[in-house]
């Protein structure tokens, strides 16, 4: 009862106020008046006020000609012309519009324009909000979709759109044999249409799933319609992510400890150079002068020693002169697994480096494999383009490691990269004399072992074999001459000597300067 006397209430006030600015106008004729409601919306931007009723109306309408008054006020840019044009029509333009003939001031006719926001022009609002539902079914089941809108509604509109349509995949939904549809609508409050549409779908075959939408006033709202007995991929997705995300993860820790990851499986992993005939880890080559030497004896080779227990000989003289290296230089660096060569600014400036470089690297690629080569900071800037251009034309042969302000830490970079380029540690405890590298394969050739304390060289005691037995050399066997037994006895058969020589033809003998006496110059 209260909103039905609201609603009067506001009703007269309008019409009051109309009539009262109607009144107001001197010009304005009351029996000839009329309203034309106008809603923004559906009439588009552009209208045309056409005068209604003329007194005397010409045969033909083109000729008709007409002056314009908008609140008794003259409009003079529309003087003669039949109708008015309204290029963009905003809420501004509403008013009392007299139209009088030319020639005939006591023929006109007076139009209220009332200008109103279309409602029904209005998004709607779907309950709930946005977004596409998904619903889950099976063949041979049934799946209810409700949808519902909140529409903005005006009574006096003639032109409403109030019904909800329902599409699939796009088209219209003119096949209700698989569906039924049930609509009901309600006033929540003045100037508002609750309208909602049950759709109920019977899924017969897989061509019934698909996406479902609601449509009113060009505004949807989707349902996607999905088969729940399909595969989901969801779990792959996820599982996908987190696979990528452990891959970048991965990425990441690689390139912060990638050095500490390939030193790990080298010294778990790695191959053991043994059986090689080498005495040293490593051989260092320098220039004998201050700086040089302070690095090699001071950092170099106490970190190699006391750090990694590596065996290291060092020599000061050149390693690449012009002319054919010594026999001592080619044995010594023949009797070390590595190369290493501290190629400083002074090492560079020496006479066969500065004549010819080239040939030099080239020498020195045939004395190592695989050499390696200490710059320090700064140098490169300082090097010559022709050392330059040889080190990258044989940087995969090379392998050249950068001294630092902060490589003096026992974990930089630098000490990392060489560790990799030297063999594989070994962790030996026997205080036995001898290589290591031979000592942790059981290796008991005297040829391959340092100061042996089995071996001896001394001469027959009896020459001449009045004995009747010559005794073994090594003193790994008992030493004193066994007692000759009576004449009717026989003569027992000497043990085999515990060191295995069998095998003494096929060794690599070459980087040993040291040899042995198994036999004298009597016994030849």
């Amino acid at each position: 009862m209260a909103v039905i006397l609201t609603a009067f209430i506001l009703v007269s006030a309008v019409r009051w106020s109309v009539t009262f600015n109607v009144a107001a106008q001197t010009c304005v004729d009351e029996s000839r008046f009329e309203e034309q409601v106008v809603y923004l919306g559906q009439q588009g931007a552009s209208y045309q006020l056409r005068c209604p009723h003329m007194i005397v109306q010409p045969q033909n309408s083109s000729q008709l000609k007409l002056n314009w008054q908008k609140d008794c006020q003259q409009l003079l840019n529309q003087e003669g012309k039949a109708y008015l044009q309204f290029t963009n029509l905003s809420v501004e333009d509403q008013g009392n519009y007299t139209c009088m003939q030319q020639g005939n001031s006591t023929a006109s006719f007076t139009v209220h324009l009332i200008i109103k926001e279309s409602q029904c022009s209005k998004v709607p609002e779907f309950k709930p909000n946005g977004g596409t539902t998904r619903l889950w079914g099976t063949v041979e089941s049934s799946v209810t979709l409700n949808c519902s809108a909140l529409l903005l509604w005006d009574p006096e509109e003639e032109q409403c759109e109030t019904a909800l349509q329902w599409t699939k995949d796009g088209k219209p939904l003119t096949n209700h044999t698989f569906c039924t549809q049930n609509t009901s609508s309600w006033y929540p409050a003045v100037g508002k249409l609750m309208v909602t549409s049950v759709l109920v779908v019977t899924l017969r075959e897989y061509d019934d799933f698909g996406l479902y939408s609601c449509t009113v006033r060009n505004i949807s709202s989707d349902f996607s319609l999905e088969d729940s007995i399909s595969p989901n991929h969801t779990a792959a997705v996820i599982a996908a992510i987190i696979l990528l995300l452990c891959l970048a993860v991965a990425a990441v820790v690689y390139v912060k400890c990638h050095l500490n990851i390939k030193l790990w499986y080298k010294n778990s992993y790695g191959d053991y150079e043994l059986n090689d005939g080498k005495l040293y880890d490593a051989y260092i080559s320098y220039v004998n002068n201050d700086y040089d030497r302070k690095f090699v004896s001071f950092i170099l080779k106490p970190h190699l020693e006391n750090k990694n227990r590596y065996k290291v000989h060092l020599n000061d003289n050149e390693i690449l002169p012009g002319s054919e290296p010594s026999a001592e230089l080619l044995m010594n660096i023949s009797r070390s697994r590595r190369l290493i060569v501290l190629l400083s600014h002074a090492y560079l400036e020496q006479d066969w480096c500065i004549n010819n470089f080239r040939q030099g690297l080239l020498h020195l690629l045939e004395l190592s494999q695989q050499p390696i080569l200490i710059l320090l900071e700064g140098q490169s800037k300082r090097m010559r383009p022709e050392v330059k251009q040889q080190l990258s034309e044989h940087q995969h042969c090379l392998t050249v490691l950068t001294w630092k302000h902060n490589s003096v830490t026992p974990s930089s970079v630098f000490w990392k990269e060489l560790a990799l380029a030297m063999p594989r540690r070994l962790n030996f405890h026997s205080e036995a004399a001898g290589d290591p590298q031979t000592l942790l394969q059981d290796d008991r050739d005297p040829m391959l072992t340092l100061n042996p304390d089995y071996l001896d060289c001394r001469s027959d005691t009896d020459p001449a074999g009045d004995l009747g037995l010559r005794l073994p050399v090594y003193k790994s066997l008992a030493c004193r001459a066994p007692v000759l037994p009576p004449a009717p006895f026989s003569t027992a058969e000497p043990k085999p000597p515990d060191i295995d020589v069998s095998d003494l033809g096929s060794r690599n003998y070459g980087a040993r300067s040291d040899f042995y006496c198994l036999f004298t110059e009597e016994d030849i």
